[in-house]
């Protein structure tokens, strides 16, 4: 594990975070249980290809499919900024909640300190659900399995929301005119600060060539950061939920200071968690009725 934490740390700072790609993001998983468990035979090792593959194929598919979003309809812009205002605008002296963050924290001529635990924080997405998925695979099956539906759910939900309602984030609006307050795309910064340029570099070439700019609706960000949270509240004591609750809250934070998302961009992928968790878990109460039934055989005639 100290020889692939090194090659992962060397491999980061030279190339940058996996995050472009499902595949690359899985085959450092995949060598991670290699390293974990390295003294089983190479059978063992080949059953994470048989039930990750078809999983990271389907989240490459969902990665270029989410790319074209946004060529059926146009974007919806001024409806998420008078979302926030109406919100939070008592507050904000009428402002959205990102201009009012950037014009008391941010500034264009240094780094502060919470940037980069901003960037920390965002780049957390591309890892966090995949890396909990792995260990939860590792350890206990019957829950990756559970885990791993909501979570395929919840982001083919956002899918079919990102076609029919392409929606803009902060950032986009200040640059096409829709903000007249300047808004900066500054989820990145932090990385320079800690002299890891190429993982800053890595990001931005993800948000400007392999992202859809408007697909601010819902948040998945968010709404991963929740769902992974909410999985595992059932299993801990209620005195940890706090704690626990905290990164999905610091995750609401980052993008709304960074300009990635709109407050109500948020609440709706809460929303869509909280969907997801009611439908899958329906679904599985259901099979397992209708598979007791069909184990336990029709009644004797009597």
């Amino acid at each position: 594990m100290l020889i692939w934490a090194a090659v992962f740390a060397v491999g980061t700072y030279f190339i940058g975070v996996p995050t472009s790609d499902p595949l690359i993001a899985f085959g450092w998983l995949w060598l991670a249980t290699i390293a974990w468990r390295s003294d089983l035979p190479w059978r063992r090792h080949l059953l994470f290809l048989r039930d990750w593959l078809p999983i990271s194929l389907l989240l490459v598919v969902y990665n270029v499919s989410r790319g074209y979003a946004d060529d059926l309809f146009d974007p919806h812009v001024t409806e998420l900024i008078h979302a926030d205002e109406w919100m939070f605008g008592w507050f904000t002296g009428g402002e959205v909640p990102t201009v009012w963050l950037q014009q008391h924290l941010y500034r264009p001529d240094a780094v502060q300190w919470w940037e980069v635990v901003v960037s920390l924080i965002y780049v957390s997405h591309f890892l966090a659900v995949p890396t909990i998925g792995v260990i939860l695979w590792l350890r206990w099956r019957e829950q990756w399995g559970r885990f791993m539906r909501r979570w395929f759910t919840l982001s083919v939900a956002g899918l079919i929301t990102y076609f029919l309602y392409p929606a803009a984030p902060p950032w986009w609006a200040y640059k096409y005119g829709f903000l007249p307050e300047h808004v900066e795309r500054i989820s990145t910064n932090g990385w320079n600060a800690i002299g890891l340029h190429s993982a800053g570099n890595t990001l931005n070439a993800l948000q400007v060539e392999a992202s859809n700019p408007v697909a601010a609706m819902p948040s998945l960000h968010t709404a991963y950061a929740l769902m992974a949270v909410v999985f595992f509240l059932p299993m801990v004591a209620r005195r940890w939920w706090p704690l626990m609750l905290a990164y999905p809250l610091a995750m609401t934070f980052t993008l709304v200071y960074s300009g990635e998302h709109y407050v109500i961009d948020v609440l709706v992928g809460w929303a869509y968690v909280g969907g997801v968790f009611l439908v899958v878990g329906f679904a599985e109460r259901w099979w397992r009725a209708r598979h007791a039934v069909s184990a336990s055989g029709p009644e004797p005639v009597r």
